[in-house]
C-alpha cells in the first residue's frame, strides 16, 4: 500500500528520529589546525588548566580523544574560548607526542600503570633525613623508575639539622647521582633555595616523595609566589599528611625552568618496568652484557657481568648497585 502520493518532496518524508540526540557517527575526525598549543599545568575532576601564550585556561577533554589520558605536562592542542575569562570553557582536541613519562603502579603485583606526569626531563626524589625518617628502598624504586623513563635523578635531603647526611650519601655514591642537602633555616634564607634552583634551571623536573619529607615547603621556597599548603608528620605514626592533592606544574621566578609538585607517595610499584631497560643507566657496566645469556636477570651465576668486573672494566660497587636497584621489584619499601 502505498504511503505518500505521486508527488512527494522531502518535507514529505517521514524520517526515523535519532532517540540519543546526538549526531551520527563517523570514523573522520576533523585536524583542527587552527588549534593553539599549550602545557596542562594541573588536573582537576576532569578539567584541565592549560597555560597557553600566558594565560591560564580552563579546558576539557574532547570526545574525539577518547580514553586517551591527558596529565600534567603533557602539550596539547586547544580549541574554543581561550580568553581565560571566568566561567569560560575551551576543549583539548590534540596531545601531542611526548617525550618521557613518568608512570608508577599501586604495587608490583597490580598491573594497572598511573601516569604521573609527561615530558619531564628531571626527577627530584625528596627525602628527609629524619622525621620521617629515610626510606632507601621507596629511593631505589624511584631512581628506577627514573632510569626506565629516561629521566636523570637528582636525590634531595632535606631535615639535615635534624640527622646527617653523610651515610645515606654513601649508600648512593657508586650510583652518581647528583644531590643537594638543606635545612628550614637554609629554605627560610634562601640560601637552600638557590642551591637547588641551580639543578632545575631550564628543565622540567618533577618533584617526588613520601608525604611529611618537606617537598612542598620546598616548591614553596623556590617559587615564593605561588605557596601551597603544608603539613606536620603524625607523631605516633611517623608518616606525613596528604596536603597535596593534585601534581601541579609551576614556573620557576624569571621562567628559567618548572617544576611539577607531585602528591605524597607511600608506594611506588614497578610492575611496569621492563628490568632490561634500567642496565642503560649504567654505561660502564652495559657492554658487559653482550656475553649474558638471553633473558639474563643481571643477578646469576651465568650473568657475564661478573667477569666483567674481574677483569677491571668497571667497579665492583656499581655492579651491587645495579643488582640492587633490580632487586628492588622483588622487594617491598619496608623492608
Amino acid at each position: 500500500m502505498r504511503r505518500y502520493g505521486k508527488h512527494t518532496d522531502e518535507d514529505d518524508v517521514r524520517v526515523r528520529p535519532n532517540r540519543k540526540g546526538n549526531r551520527p557517527r563517523t570514523h573522520i575526525r576533523p585536524k583542527h589546525e587552527d588549534a593553539s598549543e599549550g602545557m596542562v599545568l594541573t588536573v582537576d575532576r576532569g578539567r584541565l588548566h592549560v597555560l597557553i601564550e600566558g594565560r591560564t585556561i580552563v579546558a576539557m577533554k574532547a570526545r574525539e580523544l577518547g580514553r586517551k589520558g591527558v596529565v600534567v605536562g603533557d602539550r596539547v592542542a586547544v580549541v574554543g574560548d581561550l580568553s581565560g575569562a571566568k566561567d569560560t570553557l575551551a576543549r583539548v582536541v590534540r596531545v601531542e607526542e611526548r617525550s618521557s613519562v613518568l608512570r608508577r603502579t599501586a604495587d608490583d603485583d597490580d598491573p594497572f600503570e598511573r601516569v604521573v606526569v609527561a615530558n619531564a626531563e628531571q626527577l627530584a626524589i625528596v627525602t628527609a633525613l629524619a622525621d620521617p625518617e629515610p626510606r632507601p628502598r621507596l629511593i631505589d624504586r624511584c631512581l628506577v623508575a627514573a632510569f626506565d623513563s629516561g629521566l636523570e635523578p637528582l636525590l634531595v635531603l632535606t631535615k639535615s639539622d635534624l640527622a646527617p647526611a653523610d651515610g645515606l650519601l654513601e649508600t648512593y655514591r657508586t650510583l652518581g647521582v647528583p644531590y643537594v642537602v638543606t635545612n628550614r633555616e637554609e629554605l627560610t634564607d634562601g640560601e637552600a633555595a638557590d642551591r637547588v634552583r641551580e639543578r632545575l634551571t631550564d628543565r622540567i623536573t618533577v618533584f617526588v616523595g613520601h608525604s611529611g619529607v618537606g617537598k612542598t615547603t620546598l616548591v614553596n621556597a623556590l617559587v615564593p609566589e605561588r605557596k601551597r599548603a603544608t603539613g606536620r608528620v603524625n607523631a605516633v605514626t611517623g608518616r606525613g599528611r596528604h596536603t597535596t592533592t593534585s601534581a601541579l606544574a609551576l614556573p620557576l621566578p624569571d621562567d628559567k625552568g618548572w617544576v611539577i609538585d607531585t602528591p605524597g607517595v607511600r608506594s611506588f610499584g614497578l610492575h611496569h618496568v621492563d628490568p632490561t631497560r634500567v642496565i642503560h643507566a649504567f654505561p660502564d657496566l652495559e657492554p658487559g652484557t653482550d656475553g649474558c645469556p638471553r633473558a639474563c636477570s643481571h643477578d646469576e651465576p651465568e650473568c657475564a657481568l661478573d667477569q666483567w668486573v674481574a677483569d677491571g672494566h668497571a667497579d665492583p660497587a656499581r655492579l651491587y648497585s645495579l643488582r640492587r636497584l633490580l632487586a628492588t621489584r622483588e622487594r617491598r619499601e619496608g623492608d
